[in-house]
């Protein structure tokens, strides 16, 4: 059993955690001198091997973005097939992001950084010794969709550090928590550039094999380095309640828009680049010495998007950035049409570009919704507060798992518009249309001038 630990003030309280169980029961970020005198040196270094086991995790959600580049003739898989194998880790992804939330609230933000890393050993020992030819496209489905939980470790990556900075900081640090862990998506695609250009496209499953020992170190460094804190429980009733506050759809709907383009984009944009341009990229190498730019791009910038927010409001850089997304999806439309692979290119990475300053601006608001409900709460302030940070980390876990799910919605959005028209033009409307109603959505509840609007969101 682990011994709780009181914090002081002092810079003695990382050593004294880590004698004790690593469990921290006195946790105030919001007082200066407690965060000055030891606080932010805690969870700046829990901070930083979150961010790393996220990143591993992120890597492997999405991993069959670049798997399917490897799956040639020998496989017998059509395109649609393809996309079904993109969607498949999406989906699980998003499911399990709701259960992986409370995971940290259940088993503390340390312990189950640890189990839910040596859970990726799983997706990643299958794609590494079952991928080859002959094998079933059902056996390959299996995989992939096991591959989703890598989805989670977000969403408890994020809950997590959510409880260890103060509201000042939430936006610069869960940007840079999310902006390293989305990095896995452009660092797993520059790995499976490299196996395919040094053992060729016969060895799919070296991608996975690199990382198994990388998921060791992930648990091994959690298990020394973090911390669990207490007072990141969730009350009774949380997910309950935070389900009938409006806001927790609105920001899903938002986050969709966001996170789903961002981890949408990163499965199917290699494969839209081969069907579309198939008359450019002859060799999957070809296409992946492109395919991790975007991704890479829309990742370093997550925290630029945060730290936005955190200056000019979350609601404000997010109607702004939806523009720039819907004007992005429109370059890509036009250069789709006039076949021009290198407007192409600039388009989609302007929508990585824009997705990744967005996905930073809207985890922001999601915690400066509740302190400002917070500060018209007749409660005792430092109930009003705890109350707040409880509702964040519910809606962090219901937002996160419904903007995942639009990383299906991108890649079934994609599958059916070349099906039934033979490109990808009809989803690229469908995605200027969408971002034009959460441009409007962010406007109306967040920005437009009413009695009833929440100040500084």
């Amino acid at each position: 059993m682990s011994t709780a630990t009181t914090i002081a003030p002092t810079d003695t309280i990382a050593a004294a955690a880590r004698r004790h169980g690593r469990w921290i029961d006195d946790w105030r970020p919001e007082d200066p001198d407690f965060w000055a005198n030891g606080g932010a040196k805690i969870a700046r270094r829990n901070l930083i091997f979150s961010i790393f086991s996220e990143h591993i995790g992120f890597s492997i959600w999405t991993l069959w973005s670049v798997l399917v580049l490897f799956l040639g003739p020998a496989y017998g898989i059509d395109p649609a097939q393809k996309f079904l194998l993109t969607a498949a880790p999406a989906a699980l992804g998003s499911v399990v992001r709701l259960p992986y939330t409370f995971a940290v609230a259940t088993f503390g933000g340390r312990n189950w950084t640890i189990i839910s890393a040596l859970l990726l050993l799983i997706p990643a020992g299958l794609a590494a010794f079952l991928i080859q030819p002959g094998v079933s496209y059902t056996t390959l489905l299996i995989i992939a969709c096991v591959a989703g939980v890598g989805g989670g470790n977000f969403a408890s990556s994020m809950a997590n550090i959510n409880a260890f900075y103060p509201q000042r900081l939430k936006g610069w640090a869960l940007g840079l928590n999310a902006g390293g862990g989305n990095l896995g998506v452009a660092v797993v695609q520059l790995v499976g550039l490299a196996v395919l250009a040094t053992a060729g496209a016969g060895r799919p499953g070296l991608i996975a094999g690199i990382y198994i020992p990388l998921i060791v170190v992930a648990a091994v460094a959690s298990a020394l380095y973090m911390d669990n804190l207490t007072v990141a429980s969730n009350e009774k009733g949380a997910l309950r309640e935070v389900s009938r506050d409006p806001h927790t759809w609105i920001m899903s709907v938002l986050y969709i828009g966001t996170f789903g383009s961002f981890i949408g984009f990163g499965f199917a944009f290699g494969q839209v680049l081969q069907v579309q341009f198939k008359d450019s990229f002859s060799t999957p190498v070809e296409a992946a010495y492109l395919t991790f730019l975007g991704p890479l791009l829309g990742s370093l910038i997550r925290p630029i998007g945060g730290a936005l927010a955190d200056r000019f409001g979350g609601a404000f850089v997010t109607m702004l950035n939806f523009a720039a997304m819907g004007a992005g999806a429109a370059v890509v439309l036009y250069a789709s049409t006039a076949r021009s692979l290198p407007l192409y290119l600039v388009g989609f990475v302007l929508l990585f570009v824009f997705s990744g300053v967005g996905n930073g601006s809207t985890y922001k608001m999601i915690p400066a919704i509740f302190k400002a409900k917070s500060t018209l709460s007749d409660a005792p302030p430092e109930i009003a507060e705890a109350r707040a940070r409880r509702l964040s980390g519910a809606l962090i876990g219901i937002a996160g798992a419904i903007g995942a799910f639009g990383g299906v919605l991108v890649n079934i959005a994609f599958r059916q518009s070349f099906l039934t028209t033979g490109s990808a033009e009809a989803a690229y409307l469908a995605f200027i249309a969408y971002y034009a109603l959460c441009l409007a959505v962010t406007w109306f509840v967040y920005l437009r001038p009413s009695p009833s609007r929440l100040a500084g969101v």
